[in-house]
């Protein structure tokens, strides 16, 4: 997120978090992860926190990179 909210010319709170909720998931035989990260930009209006959280998820960050055909994630701005 620093370097989407760089880009952006915005500077992210001393107190930004990210939390992350994995759950194993089944189907039969077949066994899956699914993800839920909620993220924390206190004190920047939420449509600017959206922005960097989707431009992050969306290219920059290399964990979603690896795992965008194989993990279900859902990110959200809390």
């Amino acid at each position: 997120m620093g370097v989407v909210a760089n880009k952006m010319k915005v500077k992210l709170p001393d107190d930004a978090a990210v939390d992350a909720e994995i759950d194993l998931c089944n189907s039969g035989d077949v066994y899956f992860l699914r993800a839920r990260l909620n993220v924390s930009l206190p004190g920047l209006e939420r449509e600017i926190a959206q922005a960097i959280v989707n431009a992050t998820h969306g290219a920059t960050c290399a964990y979603s990179n690896a795992t965008r055909t194989n993990v279900d994630v859902t990110v959200s701005v809390v």
